[in-house]
């Protein structure tokens, strides 16, 4: 299970910013979708990193 949600989130990072870096070189405004999906990656992200950080903060103080 930990396999396919790595996967699926790395290729959709890998398709949003793509996808993010054309629509900046070629000018043209970013679909709402794209905003939506980038910006709930971001959160994803960030709300992973906190979690793990506490884990490991509390293995290091703990034990």
């Amino acid at each position: 299970m930990m396999e396919f949600a790595a996967l699926t989130y790395g290729l959709l990072a890998s398709v949003i910013l793509s996808v993010a870096q054309r629509n900046r070189r070629l000018a043209l405004p970013h679909p709402p979708m794209l905003l939506y999906t980038g910006y709930l990656l971001c959160g994803i992200s960030a709300g992973v990193s906190v979690i793990l950080a506490y884990i490991a903060l509390s293995q290091f103080v703990g034990g």
